[in-house]
């Protein structure tokens, strides 16, 4: 990994887009596995931001009526192999071992397709068919755009959305990029300074989106080595609400859920701090818009930049990680 190039990757997100947008386009690779009249039943297989965004697509799946789940790689009870069963796996590099363990009982016999952004990768190679994630290389080694295309890619395979209305969206996700890029000297250090905490940074986020507020969290604890939580906006004030009260709590929400008024109450009554992305919300020190942010569609593929790009700012300040309260032991290549 090289995390100081993460700038880098986000730079070229809207431009990945706009590729992406075309290449949807031609014929996906794999959708004859998925139209192939045996398969009843889909399950989508990924870890960390593979899962996160497979865990949206199956959501909006099963609200259209189909037998759409996610799961952990990892998981050790999985379904066994069936003919009315596809398998699809989910690894931006193709080499996830969680991945390549749990996808061995079912290749080789028409049921697994890799959903992967390395054609040449271990995963591609026993797949029976591959769809490509066209995300270009993450110089960087965190999956940023990955997660992104990932979103789309699935959507396409699965029928959630016409390539015609994907690349319309891809194009004002794109725009939306440009803007808050040309603009982050305007809006990253206010935000930037409501949610820096020794007691970390909460992210919150409807659970039709709560991949954004996953994946914000991942990139804070990935890149700077913070605290970060993502919690549900309704689940918040079952599960979240204690520490607001004992912390010096920070929070980001993610706008547009209807317990939104709820949590923002018990937020003020606890003198909290937070930020507002996306929309609107009474008593927040930073109120963040970027454009077509009405549009949920769009807001999945952009509303994580701002954190994103505040996790960068927050690496690039202390590459030591002396913000965490306990010094680094060693150093390991890993992680």
């Amino acid at each position: 990994m090289d995390t100081a190039r993460f700038v880098d990757d986000l730079s070229t997100i809207s431009e990945h887009f706009s590729r992406l947008a075309t290449t949807l386009q031609h014929p996906d690779p794999g959708a004859g596995l998925v139209d192939d009249h045996r398969h009843q039943r889909i399950l989508i297989l990924g870890m960390g931001s593979s899962r996160y965004a497979a865990e949206r697509v199956a959501r909006t799946a099963r609200a259209r009526g189909l037998a759409v789940s996610a799961e952990w790689a990892s998981a050790v009870e999985l379904p066994p192999p069936a003919d009315d069963l596809l398998v699809i796996a989910v690894s931006a590099t193709g080499r996830s071992q969680e991945v390549l363990a749990a996808v061995e009982p079912y290749a080789g016999a028409g049921r697994l397709l890799a959903v992967t952004n390395d054609a040449a990768s271990p995963l591609a190679e026993i797949a029976d068919a591959t769809s490509p994630l066209h995300a270009g290389v993450e110089v960087s080694g965190v999956a940023c755009r990955t997660y992104r295309h990932t979103i789309v890619v699935l959507e396409r395979l699965l029928g959630l959305v016409d390539p015609g209305r994907a690349a319309d969206e891809l194009d004002r996700a794109a725009a939306a990029t440009v803007q808050l890029h040309a603009t982050v000297a305007e809006w990253r250090p206010a935000l930037a300074a409501v949610l820096d905490s020794p007691d970390g940074t909460h992210v919150l986020a409807p659970v039709e989106r709560f991949g954004s507020a996953q994946q914000s969290a991942l990139m804070i604890r990935e890149l700077p080595r913070r605290l970060a939580v993502a919690c549900e906006t309704g689940d918040w004030a079952h599960v979240d609400v204690y520490t607001s009260r004992t912390h010096d709590y920070r929070a980001a929400l993610l706008t547009g859920s209807r317990w939104d008024a709820q949590a923002v109450e018990w937020l003020q009554s606890r003198g909290a701090r937070y930020a507002a992305i996306g929309g609107p919300v009474a008593g927040a020190e930073v109120e963040l818009r970027f454009a077509h942010d009405d549009d949920d569609r769009v807001r999945v593929l952009v509303e994580m930049l701002p954190l994103e790009l505040v996790a960068a700012e927050w690496l690039a300040r202390d590459p030591e990680f002396r913000h965490s309260r306990r010094p680094l032991d060693r150093v390991d290549d890993r992680a």
